[in-house]
């Protein structure tokens, strides 16, 4: 089942730290995007970065998928070094994520562009590839079949065959999260899932992220809707000009004075 997170792989046990960082430090010219940023994260959670406009938080999610390299620190996923590691192999030992501009094949069909999350997932004899054999009609019918059940988790399966392109903006997101559930992650980022879309919309992500960690999937959130990470996040890492700020569940967020300084631009 394509829900099952790391199909085929050893799992942490609940509770267990599946991410942990040390010291990240990014610096774009003089620009210092990540400060000595350590987080540890468990597995099952819901875990969301915040802070203001340019406070490091995507910078983060790259590091963290593989997108850029550390300039210093460490990384761990289920015990396993990232650093150093691409963004590719990092999927396939169970990382994805979804962008803040979205990446959709947009000439692709709704249920081929969940089936292309598959890439790492096939086993197929490199000669089929060339000559469709038993094995690889065996593969695309499993491809279609997990693909149409993810499609349905986010509520597109009546859209499978349209365009990506002719979706609306909110559907798109909803997309690029089935795709990325197409690699079986243990771990799934998504950066700013809520933007653009309305309240419906949100009402509707939020059940999908409920479900998720449900179904034992660790989510990393990126998100400005603070209603929504208030809603759904489990425990809160505060970044402000790429440095931590405060970690904590929802509500000591809420209360810390320097969070409410640093979204008020005032002192508390």
């Amino acid at each position: 089942m394509t829900l099952d997170p790391g199909a085929g792989q050893s799992s942490p046990s609940p509770g267990e730290i599946l991410f942990s960082a040390q010291g990240l430090q990014k610096s774009f010219g003089g620009v210092h995007a990540v400060r000595d940023i350590s987080l540890r994260i468990p597995r099952g959670i819901v875990f969301s970065i915040i802070g203001p406009n340019g406070a490091g938080k995507s910078t983060m999610l790259n590091l963290m998928s593989g997108v850029y390299q550390p300039d210093s620190g460490t990384m761990k996923f289920a015990g396993i070094d990232l650093v150093g590691m691409s963004a590719h192999w990092r999927v396939r030992h169970g990382l994805a994520r979804t962008f803040q501009k979205i990446r959709l094949f947009k000439q692709m069909s709704v249920l081929d562009n969940v089936i292309v999350g598959f890439h790492t997932r096939h086993e197929i004899p490199v000669l089929q590839y060339l000559f469709h054999g038993k094995t690889f009609q065996s593969d695309r019918k499993r491809c279609r079949a997990e693909a149409t059940e993810l499609l349905t988790f986010v509520g597109l399966a009546h859209r499978a065959d349209v365009l990506a392109a002719s979706l609306a903006y909110g559907e798109q997101r909803l997309l690029e999260i089935a795709r990325a559930l197409a690699t079986a992650p243990k771990l799934l980022m998504i950066d700013e899932p809520a933007a653009g879309l309305n309240p419906a919309e949100v009402d509707a992500l939020l059940t999908r992220i409920n479900g998720l960690r449900a179904r034992g999937i660790t989510i990393v959130m990126v998100e400005h809707n603070m209603e929504l990470v208030m809603n759904i996040a489990d425990r809160v890492l505060v970044m402000d000009h790429g440095e931590y700020l405060f970690e904590g569940k929802p509500a000591d967020v809420q209360a810390h004075p320097d969070v409410i300084a640093a979204y008020l631009g005032t002192n508390v």
